[in-house]
């Protein structure tokens, strides 16, 4: 028919196709270089991919419920279980710039981590500048548990002071300064000790305040286990049973025949 044969490789069929586009000057989708048109498709692909439901109500994202199934895992302590779940199913629990913001947090990077913030989509101004605020908070009181007075100064001139939400801010990390100062005089600094938190801690308080389409909350879906099991326990009519007595394999309903109905004493 003119055209390319049907026993021909699928490989010699795709250059020829690719060949004969290439030769019409007229088709809209070169008119753009070739590497637009894949980013395109890329985004289309990844599009529909955040668009898919699941279940049988058609309600359910899929991205976030492997993406929350991911975390329980992780949460469990299942680490291979839930990288082997980000690789098969090729949906990454966070995105790369925010798996090294968090090791960034726990390394103690202070400034990177702060610039690679503003770098993971984050929309919300106030958000930004309440997330920065805890990051050099807590540079600044590691400095002051190492001794490093000026540095901690430093830090408090430079990098807070913009940041405190109010003047009780400034003046509450000012009074640790000086407290840890004269606590060294005296040798000791037990007041600022008390004040810095370990990193997890603070990486999970930036977990908090940050939007969960960033980071996935911490045991989200424990949260919506419970959440489903409170709401038939609810709606439970009879309801005469224990919580723990409750079951995940079934809907619960306690039956009327467990209701007391007749006179056993008088």
């Amino acid at each position: 028919m003119g055209g390319v044969e049907d026993d021909e490789p699928a490989s010699k069929r795709m250059k020829l196709a690719c060949r004969e586009l290439k030769g019409n000057p007229n088709d809209s989708l070169l008119s753009e270089p070739s590497f637009g048109s894949s980013r395109d498709l890329m985004a289309r692909l990844l599009q529909s991919e955040e668009d898919e439901v699941i279940g049988s109500k058609g309600v359910i994202k899929k991205v976030e419920f492997v993406q929350i199934i991911a975390k329980a895992l992780y949460s469990l302590g299942y680490k291979k279980s839930g990288a082997h779940l980000e690789e098969e199913s090729g949906i990454p629990l966070h995105s790369s710039a925010v798996n090294m913001f968090m090791h960034q947090i726990l390394d103690g990077n202070w400034g990177e981590s702060v610039a690679t913030l503003h770098s993971i989509g984050l929309k919300d101004e106030s958000t930004v500048k309440s997330a920065s605020f805890l990051i050099l908070e807590q540079k600044f009181f590691e400095l002051l548990d190492g001794g490093k007075v000026m540095d901690a100064l430093k830090t408090l001139r430079t990098e807070i002071a913009h940041l405190c939400a109010s003047s009780n801010q400034l003046r509450e990390l000012s009074s640790n300064l000086v407290s840890f100062s004269h606590g060294a005089s005296v040798g000791s600094s037990n007041q600022v000790n008390l004040r810095a938190k370990s990193r997890p801690k603070l990486l999970q308080e930036l977990q908090e305040l940050l939007p969960p389409t960033i980071m996935v909350p911490e045991r989200r879906l424990e949260q919506l286990v419970e959440q489903a099991l409170t709401l038939q326990r609810d709606a439970c009519v009879f309801h005469n049973s224990l919580d723990r007595e409750i079951s995940l394999y079934t809907d619960h309903q306690c039956g009327r025949d467990q209701i007391p109905s007749r006179t056993l004493q008088v």
